[in-house]
């Protein structure tokens, strides 16, 4: 292996997050993933448009981006840290919700923001894997939320 292959990602775009979590759209929530820290920490990009379908109907004539959608946003983040982090032993494993906790929205997102999802590993216990998370735009917190997922076997 190559010195240049062990170095860690700056950050991975939309065709890499799909090859790690099998998220499509319209639930595909995240962009990009950046300041990468394999097994501890990633900053997810969500890029939040009017061509949302959401907003369709979230809501007509003032849409804001529902905070479930932003938890999943940041779970999403989370979970494709962890595919990384797994490297080859990621290809037969998927990612499953198992608890949200303490979940707070401060600000709306609307058309336009750019959503940042700081997540934080808080610990992990074989499979089992508990996250921090925020959301900024603008530097801004506008979510927060801890979350805990389980690593299973596809099949």
């Amino acid at each position: 292996m190559s010195e240049e292959s062990n170095q860690e990602p700056e950050s991975l775009n939309v065709e890499r997050i799909m090859e790690l979590i099998p998220h499509r759209y319209p639930m595909l929530l995240i962009d990009q993933l950046t300041e990468i820290k394999p097994g501890e920490s990633a900053v997810g990009i969500k890029c939040v448009t009017m061509n949302e379908p959401f907003f369709q109907g979230h809501f007509p004539g003032k849409p804001v981006m529902p905070g479930v959608l932003i938890v999943e946003a940041m779970a999403q983040a989370a979970a494709t840290l962890v595919m990384l982090s797994m490297e080859q032993e990621a290809k037969e494993k998927i990612a499953y919700f198992m608890s949200i906790d303490g979940a707070k929205f401060r600000k709306p997102v609307v058309p336009g923001d750019r959503l940042e999802l700081h997540i934080a590993r808080d610990r992990n216990r074989g499979p089992v894997w508990t996250f921090k998370a925020e959301g900024k735009v603008n530097g801004q917190k506008v979510a927060e939320a801890s979350f805990t997922a389980m690593i299973a076997d596809k099949n």
